[in-house]
């Protein structure tokens, strides 16, 4: 535990290589959501053996493959005696810091969340899901002694788990958050994958002055006439006091992305001004890494 501590000031600068394992029903897969909310390149179920050989990809990935983590459970169970020896070759002859993350829960606590899943234990397909459970704790024992993170879940809700996790990782995490700003039109659907969505329909239409109507928000006569006004002026400056202390409270969360949507009734005058000037605004930040997008500016351009 010690020596993994002392490591972590210099993993900024190598690979590294997180084992997910633990007892049956834990929480292993929302870990690796919460690995994957944090940048790394999840696989799941991969045999021990094969470790060394994974190692060697992300060690000739040349930086490419920085942050891996693997699932290793009792469904590759006649692997685990190579796992030690596994971790240990990569010692040798990689670069590479690794870490094994053992989730656990109480006996009491597994059997409930057996019971509320239906499922069935993988050590006790036909029998009582408590006798898989101590089966399968008696096997892990030496695993779980030879980690270095333990995290209990009994008690833990799944965002208190995610937290927990985020917070052990987040100092492999790139402090930059990716923004993404998209416009849209109500009328061809909301962007089903927006965080946020902001309502930018109240603002005066450039569809109903000719000349404007071919244009779309990203040519300068549409964008002055949208800025002009002063309800665009005070719907801009609460938007970004919101945005300001929005997107770091997500950067907290461990969010690797944040997608913005803007809608107007076509998505193609208001929005996309709008959304180019939240561009411009947020993109100045040396913390987030901001884009910007319009899904339909083009549908009704001829």
């Amino acid at each position: 535990m010690l020596e993994a501590a002392e490591r972590g000031s210099n993993t900024s600068s190598m690979a590294t290589l997180i084992i997910i394992t633990g007892m049956s029903g834990a929480g292993k897969t929302l870990a690796v959501q919460s690995l994957e909310d944090l940048g790394f390149f999840c696989v799941d179920n991969l045999p021990p053996v094969l470790i060394p050989k994974f190692a060697e990809l992300i060690d000739q990935s040349k930086g490419k493959i920085g942050k891996v983590a693997l699932v290793i459970d009792l469904r590759g169970r006649e692997f685990f005696t190579a796992l030690s020896e596994s971790l240990n070759y990569i010692k040798d002859h990689f670069t590479i810091h690794c870490e094994i993350l053992f989730l656990d829960a109480t006996d009491s606590v597994l059997v409930q969340r057996y019971k509320e899943t239906r499922r069935r234990h993988p050590l006790a397909p036909e029998g009582m899901p408590l006798d898989g459970i101590r089966l399968e704790r008696k096997m892990l024992e030496e695993l779980k002694n030879s980690a270095t993170q333990v995290i209990d879940t009994s008690n833990m809700k799944p965002l208190k788990l995610k937290e927990k996790i985020i917070s052990r990782f987040t100092h492999l995490e790139s402090s930059v958050l990716s923004v993404n700003i998209t416009s849209f039109g109500f009328k061809y659907g909301i962007p089903i994958d927006a965080d946020l969505v902001f309502d930018v329909r109240f603002l005066p239409n450039p569809h109903y002055v000719e000349q404007l109507r071919p244009n779309t928000g990203q040519d300068s006569d549409v964008y002055e006439y949208v800025m002009k006004w002063p309800e665009t002026q005070a719907f801009l400056t609460k938007l970004l006091d919101m945005l300001h202390f929005l997107i770091p409270q997500y950067r907290k969360e461990g969010k690797s992305q944040v997608i913005i949507g803007i809608g107007c009734t076509g998505g193609k005058h208001r929005s996309v001004a709008i959304a180019e000037y939240l561009g411009k605004m947020l993109g100045v930040s040396e913390t987030e890494s901001v884009s910007v997008s319009h899904r339909d500016s083009e549908r009704d351009r001829h």
